[in-house]
């Protein structure tokens, strides 16, 4: 399993709470992550211009556009466009017409629902999953 979008989100939303720069490493220990993996990720994110990084004393990741303006597809596409389901097709006897039923069935099904999840993630933002966390916060701490 793949979960390299999560982690991402992850940190795009401890980047979106903070008023400074984030290091690799501080990012890596909010997900219990490498901060080789970090800067790998958010390699893909700056050339997106999605984040921007900068060096020195205080230097450190931040977001290079507001949170409206950054959707789930747009961090997607930055990741190289991972697949979105861990499923596949047999080949195994690919002469077999009940695997060739199989296998259509399942293609053109995993087909739709990648179609909508992306269209969703199209219209998701950082900053709506932002708001759903924060929300989130505010009703345990008015429990506790």
């Amino acid at each position: 399993m793949n979960n390299s979008f999560s982690a991402t989100l992850h940190i795009l939303l401890h980047l979106m709470q903070m008023e400074k720069p984030l290091t690799s490493e501080q990012m890596a220990a909010f997900i219990d992550g490498n901060p080789a993996f970090i800067r790998k990720v958010l390699a893909g994110l700056r050339e997106r211009k999605i984040v921007d990084s900068s060096k020195g004393h205080h230097g450190g990741w931040t977001l290079s556009r507001a949170a409206y303006d950054v959707t789930l597809y747009d961090i997607y596409i930055a990741l190289g466009s991972p697949a979105l389901f861990a499923l596949g097709n047999r080949n195994d006897n690919p002469q077999c017409l009940v695997e060739k039923g199989v296998n259509r069935v399942m293609s053109q099904t995993l087909a739709d629902a990648e179609t909508l999840i992306l269209e969703r993630f199209k219209h998701l933002t950082l900053e709506e999953v932002g708001a759903e966390f924060i929300h989130y916060l505010n009703e345990k701490g008015q429990a506790q």
